[in-house]
Formats: C-alpha cells, sequence, structure tokens
C-alpha cells in the first residue's frame, strides 16, 4: 500500500524507538545496500553551533549564481518537511519523497533508522538521482556521528562552536569541537568561520590532516561605509555588498561561504567561475533564509529567529544594541536541553517584557511556561513577563501590549519561529 508524505513521516517516528542515535554504521549499510552512489559531483559539508542555514543559503545562492545545479539538505524545517531538501532552489516535492522513502525502505530491511536518517537518505538519493554539480549537506547534530558524514566532504566548513546539545557533544567547547571537526577529510579544505576557535577543534583538524583556513588568519573581512571586503592570502580580493541576512554575524557567515566557494575553484577547475567576485557578490546579495531575524512588518514591527542558544542569543543582543530606544517585547519558548539561563542572561535588560511560551504541547521536549518563568525569576528577578499555555497566545499577548515604534521579537526555538510563520504567512523577509 502506498502512503502518503505525512504517512511515512508518521511511520518513521516508530522505527527507531530513539528519535536521536548517532552512529554511521545503520546508514552506511542501508546507502551501501542503495548502491551508495555519489550524491554530487562534489560535495560541501557545513557543521558548527549556529549560522549553518545560512552558510549553507549563501553557498546555494553563490553556486547557484556560478551557473552551478546545486542540491541543498538542511534541518529541521519550519513549516514543510518538503523544505529540507532542495534541488535548483525548488523544495522536493510529495511524490519525489514517497518514491525515495519506498526505496529506502526496500534497502534497509532489519536496520532501524531514525527520522532524521530516512531524511538524510533521501536527499543522498535524490541528489544522486538528479545529476548535481554540488551537493551541500547541513549537519544535523555534532558531525563525527551524524549521518550526512557516511560521504567524504571536498569541503567541509566549520562555522562556530559553542555550548550546546552537551549531553551528546561533551561540556566544553574544546570535546565539541573534536566532534565537529570529524566532517573533515584528509589533504582537504576545512573552512573555520570564527576568529577565536577552540584548541581542541584546530587540534582534530590537524590529527585529521586536514587543510585548515582560518578566519582572521587565511581569509579576513574589512568593513566599509557602503559594503566590506574579503580578502584571502593568495592576494584574491573581492568588494561585496551588505548581506541581505541582517544579523551583524552574517558578515562571518558570508566570509567563511566565500571561503569555501573560493575553495571550490581550487579543487574542480571543471566547476570554476570567471567571474568570482560577481557570484560571490549576487549569493551575499540575494541568500535569504526563514526565521533568521526575518522582519514580519507591521507596527509594532514583527521579527522571529530561530536563535536558541547563549551564542544566538549574543548575536540577537547585537542586533539589538544596534536599535537603541527600541522597546522590545520577546516571544521565549525553549527546549528542555537549551542552556535557558544562558540565552535570558545574554539578552537581558534589552528586553522590555518577556511573553514566555510553553511547547510542552509541541513536543516531549517542551519546557512548559511556568518551568520558564522559573528560570526568569532566578536570573533576572526584576523582569517582567507574563505566561501562556502556547505561542500562539504568546505571540497575541505581545502584539496587543507592544505599542507603536516598539518591536516583538519572537525567539527560542524553531517550534516558535514555526508557529509564528504560521500566523502571520504573507511577511516580508529582511
Amino acid at each position: 500500500m502506498t502512503r502518503t508524505l505525512d504517512e511515512w513521516l508518521s511511520y518513521q517516528e516508530r522505527v527507531n524507538v530513539r528519535s536521536i542515535e548517532l552512529g554511521l554504521e545503520r546508514v552506511r549499510a542501508v546507502w551501501e545496500r542503495m548502491g551508495a552512489p555519489a550524491p554530487a559531483r562534489r560535495v560541501i559539508t557545513v557543521g558548527g553551533t549556529n549560522g549553518k542555514g545560512s552558510t549553507v543559503a549563501m553557498l546555494e545562492a553563490m553556486l547557484g549564481a556560478a551557473g552551478q545545479r546545486v542540491g541543498c539538505y538542511t534541518s529541521p524545517h519550519l513549516l514543510r518537511y518538503n523544505e529540507r531538501i532542495r534541488i535548483d532552489g525548488h523544495d522536493a516535492d510529495d511524490e519525489a519523497l514517497v518514491a525515495s522513502f519506498e526505496r529506502i525502505e526496500a534497502a534497509r530491511g532489519e536496520i532501524p533508522l531514525t527520522y532524521f536518517e530516512f531524511g538524510t537518505l533521501a536527499a543522498l538519493d535524490l541528489f544522486a538521482r538528479a545529476g548535481l554539480d554540488v551537493a551541500v549537506l547541513e549537519v544535523g547534530l555534532g558531525g563525527r556521528l551524524d549521518a550526512v558524514n557516511i560521504i567524504d566532504a571536498d569541503i567541509a566548513v566549520i562555522t562556530t562552536i559553542d555550548l550546546d546539545h552537551m549531553d551528546w557533544l561533551g561540556p566544553d567547547r574544546d570535546s565539541i569541537g573534536v566532534e565537529k571537526a570529524g566532517i573533515a577529510r584528509a589533504g582537504r579544505l576545512a573552512v573555520i568561520g570564527e576568529p577565536e576557535p577552540p584548541a581542541g577543534l584546530l587540534q582534530a583538524l590537524e590529527g585529521i590532516g586536514a587543510a585548515i583556513e582560518r578566519a582572521g588568519v587565511d581569509f579576513t573581512t574589512e568593513r566599509a561605509s557602503t559594503g566590506w571586503q574579503w580578502r584571502h592570502r593568495d592576494g584574491t580580493v573581492l568588494s561585496l555588498p551588505d548581506p541581505t541576512l541582517a544579523a551583524p554575524v552574517q558578515y562571518a557567515n558570508a566570509a567563511a561561504s566565500i571561503a569555501a566557494f573560493h575553495g571550490l575553484q581550487q579543487v574542480d577547475a571543471a566547476l570554476a567561475t570567471k567571474d568570482l567576485a560577481a557570484a560571490a557578490a549576487l549569493g551575499v546579495r540575494s541568500a535569504r533564509v526563514a526565521a533568521r531575524l526575518q522582519v514580519l512588518g507591521g507596527d509594532p514591527a514583527l521579527v522571529v529567529d530561530v536563535g536558541h542558544n547563549p551564542q544566538a542569543a549574543r548575536a540577537l543582543a547585537e542586533w539589538l544594541d544596534a536599535r537603541p530606544g527600541v522597546r522590545v517585547h520577546a516571544v521565549y519558548g525553549a527546549l528542555s536541553d537549551k542552556d535557558v539561563a544562558g540565552v535570558m542572561q545574554a539578552l537581558g535588560v534589552r528586553i522590555a517584557y518577556w511573553h514566555l511560551a510553553g511547547l510542552d504541547k509541541d513536543t516531549p521536549r517542551g519546557l512548559s511556561a511556568d518551568a520558564l518563568a522559573g528560570q526568569l525569576a532566578a536570573v533576572l528577578p526584576e523582569a517582567p513577563y507574563d505566561a501562556h499555555v502556547d505561542v500562539g497566545s504568546a505571540l497575541r499577548a505581545a502584539r496587543a501590549s507592544a505599542g507603536p515604534g516598539e518591536c516583538v521579537l519572537a525567539f527560542g526555538s524553531f517550534f516558535v519561529a514555526a508557529a509564528v510563520l504560521a500566523e502571520s504567512a504573507g511577511g516580508d523577509s529582511a
């Protein structure tokens, strides 16, 4: 009996009782049963704590501007599962996904795959059938043992390293860096997107034998009154427009994307573009990703962001600091494995009022509004707040209480972002 896409996704949640099960043996075995075709002529794998989705989007736009056929695999999705797999800028349709899941099911036999592993194999399968020039794969969790790592990347990009998923990846930046370094390969380019990476990451990459290029060392950026410049140690200088993606951290994501794009020219002459600067500029200017400081308009303005850990909160704080005097109402929800106190501390007095949203009805990992309120009282005891059973209720309260010229900032989880986008369809990105 043929299943619909929704039925397949429901089925996949039951095949393996564990929602997360790191390790490559099972997913590699199924991929080998499927023939293990190359997903594309070249593969770029993107890992890191934050900035992965933006980096993938910029790479996709640059490669497309250079005339390459590109497939991108990202997770999680916001509104539709189909968002996870894109070919030449178009989401995979239901029919293609169902056909791929049927092939995976026929191949896996007794091997229990997780929901994420099904999706990863579907992306690789659909990419291999599309005759792509480049596949860009986003790591789901960590790197070394993430399902995408069954593919040997020609170029690895590691955006940032910070404290997140510590139950799985380790208690500090060094140990997390070791896990994320696992996507690199000996003799192949590994781009590090932050200027002060942990020693554990550098040591692990050196142990692998990767060809390391570091932000601030091998490639640098310089802001100008209009636009900015990207410089490489080989003498390449690119003058670029400001990224359309709004946060200040997007300059670092753009710089890492360009380093990977530049490196691809050295890896494969057949994929080299005659005008690196034009393709890079178009990518920086045209890349858009939902819920990355996405402005949905209105007055008070509604802004939504998927930021969910202290590093992301610090980036939000930097963005807010560039808008002094704007009173901010936060719609905030979080998962139980996140550093809620760290997020609240990073934003502090920049938030005038907290509208806390329970996510416990959306996912077993979700925190209730009361649990969030307890943490807020401990971290920011003077902070005013109200508590709501779900994101929709919190959003309506924030919009009702915020005045003209103020801002409603909804963040803390993909669940928060998805709920806000669903209620605010038709908003404009910025």
